[in-house]
Protein backbone atom coordinates (compact mmCIF):
# COMPACT_ATOMS: atom_id res chain seq x y z
CA UNK A 1 0.00 0.00 0.00
CA UNK A 2 1.35 3.54 -1.02
CA UNK A 3 0.82 6.34 1.47
CA UNK A 4 2.13 9.90 1.39
CA UNK A 5 3.82 10.75 4.72
CA UNK A 6 3.96 14.45 5.72
CA UNK A 7 4.35 13.91 9.29
CA UNK A 8 6.01 11.38 11.65
CA UNK A 9 4.60 7.83 10.26
CA UNK A 10 2.88 5.65 12.70
CA UNK A 11 3.42 2.14 13.49
CA UNK A 12 0.81 1.49 11.79
CA UNK A 13 1.55 3.67 8.51
CA UNK A 14 4.62 1.86 8.44
CA UNK A 15 3.44 -1.51 8.58
CA UNK A 16 1.21 -1.03 5.54
CA UNK A 17 3.80 0.62 3.69
CA UNK A 18 5.99 -2.21 4.40
CA UNK A 19 3.09 -5.18 3.62
CA UNK A 20 4.41 -5.24 0.25
CA UNK A 21 7.66 -7.22 0.81
CA UNK A 22 6.46 -8.64 3.52
CA UNK A 23 7.46 -6.22 6.58
CA UNK A 24 11.43 -6.56 5.51
CA UNK A 25 11.22 -3.06 3.19
CA UNK A 26 9.69 0.17 2.45
CA UNK A 27 9.99 1.08 -1.20
CA UNK A 28 9.72 5.02 -0.74
CA UNK A 29 10.37 8.02 -3.64
CA UNK A 30 11.22 11.44 -1.10
CA UNK A 31 10.48 14.85 -2.65
CA UNK A 32 13.57 17.13 -1.54
CA UNK A 33 11.48 19.88 -2.17
CA UNK A 34 8.51 19.45 -0.33
CA UNK A 35 9.90 17.61 2.28
CA UNK A 36 7.16 14.71 1.97
CA UNK A 37 7.80 10.78 0.49
CA UNK A 38 5.35 7.91 -0.30
CA UNK A 39 6.19 4.71 0.71
CA UNK A 40 5.28 1.53 -0.21
CA UNK A 41 4.45 -0.35 -3.26
CA UNK A 42 6.51 -2.47 -5.36
CA UNK A 43 7.73 0.14 -7.86
CA UNK A 44 9.23 3.35 -7.15
CA UNK A 45 7.80 4.83 -10.34
CA UNK A 46 3.89 4.18 -9.25
CA UNK A 47 5.02 6.53 -5.39
CA UNK A 48 6.47 8.65 -7.88
CA UNK A 49 3.48 9.35 -10.16
CA UNK A 50 1.39 9.29 -6.72
CA UNK A 51 3.77 12.11 -6.09
CA UNK A 52 3.59 13.85 -9.03
CA UNK A 53 -0.50 13.76 -8.97
CA UNK A 54 -0.19 15.80 -5.80
CA UNK A 55 1.88 18.30 -6.68
CA UNK A 56 5.22 17.40 -6.94
CA UNK A 57 7.34 17.53 -9.98
CA UNK A 58 9.49 14.72 -10.91
CA UNK A 59 13.18 16.67 -10.59
CA UNK A 60 12.21 17.17 -7.17
CA UNK A 61 11.63 13.11 -6.58
CA UNK A 62 14.37 11.02 -5.48
CA UNK A 63 13.93 6.97 -4.89
CA UNK A 64 15.47 4.60 -2.10
CA UNK A 65 14.34 1.95 0.38
CA UNK A 66 14.59 1.32 3.75
CA UNK A 67 14.24 -1.64 6.31
CA UNK A 68 11.96 -0.59 9.05
CA UNK A 69 13.26 -3.15 11.42
CA UNK A 70 17.20 -2.13 11.30
CA UNK A 71 16.19 1.86 10.35
CA UNK A 72 18.78 1.31 7.24
CA UNK A 73 18.42 3.44 4.08
CA UNK A 74 19.57 2.82 0.80
CA UNK A 75 19.35 5.42 -2.15
CA UNK A 76 18.90 2.66 -4.73
CA UNK A 77 16.28 3.37 -7.80
CA UNK A 78 15.45 3.16 -11.63
CA UNK A 79 13.92 6.70 -11.33
CA UNK A 80 16.98 7.99 -10.01
CA UNK A 81 18.57 7.60 -13.35
CA UNK A 82 18.73 10.60 -15.06
CA UNK A 83 21.37 11.30 -18.31
CA UNK A 84 23.01 14.32 -17.60
CA UNK A 85 22.37 14.96 -13.57
CA UNK A 86 22.70 11.28 -12.27
CA UNK A 87 23.60 8.50 -14.47
CA UNK A 88 23.06 5.66 -11.92
CA UNK A 89 20.32 3.92 -10.31
CA UNK A 90 21.88 5.10 -7.05
CA UNK A 91 21.77 8.84 -5.87
CA UNK A 92 25.39 9.95 -6.39
CA UNK A 93 24.74 14.07 -5.86
CA UNK A 94 26.25 14.45 -2.06
CA UNK A 95 24.18 17.46 -1.58
CA UNK A 96 20.94 15.68 -2.80
CA UNK A 97 21.67 12.59 -0.64
CA UNK A 98 21.91 14.63 2.45
CA UNK A 99 18.49 15.98 1.61
CA UNK A 100 16.88 12.58 1.00
CA UNK A 101 18.55 11.07 4.37
CA UNK A 102 17.53 13.55 6.51
CA UNK A 103 13.72 13.55 5.28
CA UNK A 104 13.70 9.94 5.57
CA UNK A 105 14.71 9.89 9.04
CA UNK A 106 12.41 12.56 10.13
CA UNK A 107 9.66 10.86 8.40
CA UNK A 108 9.88 6.93 8.91
CA UNK A 109 12.92 6.59 12.28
Amino acid sequence: MILIIRRKATEEEIDKMSGDFGGDYIKIVVDIERKILAGGGERHTDAEQILIGSGSRQENLWGGGIDPKTKQIDYNSMINLRAKQNPAREILDRGIRIKFDKIVRDLLI
